[in-house]
């Protein structure tokens, strides 16, 4: 790990009391306070995807993960911003050097959103297109001064199409006065990503602004080999590790001074609480593992041989399917071992478990993923664009 790489794990751990301290506060202003993203921006958490030649910190993903994982041991929706905050800023790596110079340059340190899913369209337009849309999932877009939509380009009415008959995605990146948001996030979960709808409406936006991940070339380096959706796949299950070692760490805070009604021995020295808070461990602990392992073994071939093979990319894909889905049996685990305790509003128990479950609903991580990775097993032919 690089000093730049500690010196981010050091000043995220340092924010994990304040953000404890401030959760009920993220969660009934259904958005992050524009205090804390500031003060996330300052320290560089939003510019960890931002090639270093631009200010940005162009972070190697193993810490990228570790960054995610300690911010949510403080608060999960302040670490899903992050998380969405930093993979929007890979799109500087396809911009020409003006643009990215404008919108990311000389440190900065822009707040970013964006929602990959093509529902908007894109008219070509002079050097540039004329976009019009409706977003789902704006996770922390109330804080960004820059914000993307995935858009189609249509051409005579029809989608722009790549040389392997696919339509083109392209994320529009606007500044964030051009968009409307919209009153939309009421939730059960992650209440605090300010995750709300939001509009375009025949906004032009430069040709230079529309990136298409996957298709247009970034900078080469290693870090820009790694396939965009394994990043973002790897923050949601970042927060999801995070927010279960928490909710177990709450569990244990509690459990020697708690007696549960109609008992005469405390939580602690009961056999099925134990029993429960190893399975909890064992959980969080092997699915973190295999996930930190996939992706040293991915960013090692990033960095001698500039490709990452597709049984690494599949690899690390079920890692993080497998790590989310881990993380919720662990918070299930204590939040039912918590008794009473666990659904009350000013436990942290119940407030984790309403998070993760949000979490496991994140397409990047939901079944689809064990499907394409069970048919890479069997050497059935799959699309592995996503992966």
């Amino acid at each position: 790990m690089t000093s730049t790489g500690h010196a981010l794990l050091d000043a995220a751990e340092n924010f994990v009391p304040m953000l404890r301290e401030r959760t009920d506060e993220i969660e009934e202003a259904r958005q992050v306070p524009q205090d804390i993203a500031d003060a996330f921006a300052e320290a560089g958490f939003y510019s960890v995807m931002v090639p270093e030649v631009y200010g940005g910190l162009e972070l190697d993903p193993p810490t990228f993960l570790k960054l995610i994982r300690t911010l949510a041991r403080g608060d999960s929706s302040a670490a899903w911003c992050t998380m969405i905050g930093a993979t929007t800023g890979l799109g500087s790596a396809y911009m020409p050097k003006a643009d990215a110079e404008e919108i990311f340059g000389g440190g900065k340190r822009t707040i970013t959103a964006g929602v990959f899913a093509p529902t908007g369209k894109a008219v070509p337009e002079g050097d540039g297109y004329r976009v019009s849309g409706r977003w789902q999932w704006g996770s922390g877009s109330r804080n960004a001064a820059w914000i993307s939509g995935g858009c189609f380009v249509m051409k005579d009415g029809k989608p722009e199409m790549s040389d392997t008959g696919v339509p083109i995605s392209r994320m529009m990146m606007v500044p964030a006065d051009d968009v409307a948001l919209l009153d939309t996030w009421d939730v059960s979960g992650l209440c605090g990503t300010g995750s709300t709808d939001f509009e375009m409406k025949d906004v032009w936006v430069p040709e230079s602004r529309g990136v298409a991940f996957g298709y247009d070339k970034p900078m080469e380096r290693p870090l820009y080999v790694f396939p965009l959706f394994a990043l973002l796949a790897s923050g949601i299950a970042g927060v999801a590790l995070g927010t279960a070692r928490s909710a177990i760490d709450e569990l244990v805070s509690f459990a020697s001074a708690k007696t549960p009604q109609g008992t005469l021995k405390p939580l602690a020295k009961r056999p099925d609480t134990q029993m429960g808070v190893a399975r909890a461990e064992a959980l969080v602990r092997s699915a973190q593992t295999w996930m930190d392992d996939a992706f040293s073994e991915a960013w090692e071939a990033a960095q001698t041989k500039g490709v990452i093979s597709v049984d690494q990319r599949r690899d690390m894909r079920l890692s993080m399917a497998h790590a989310t889905t881990s993380a919720a049996q662990a918070v299930d685990i204590v939040y039912d071992l918590g008794g009473g305790t666990s659904v009350y509003k000013r436990s942290p128990l119940q407030r984790h478990f309403r998070d993760v479950h949000v979490a496991t609903q994140h397409m990047m991580v939901a079944k689809g993923v064990l499907e394409q990775a069970g048919r890479l097993f069997l050497g059935l032919e799959t699309d592995t664009r996503l992966f």
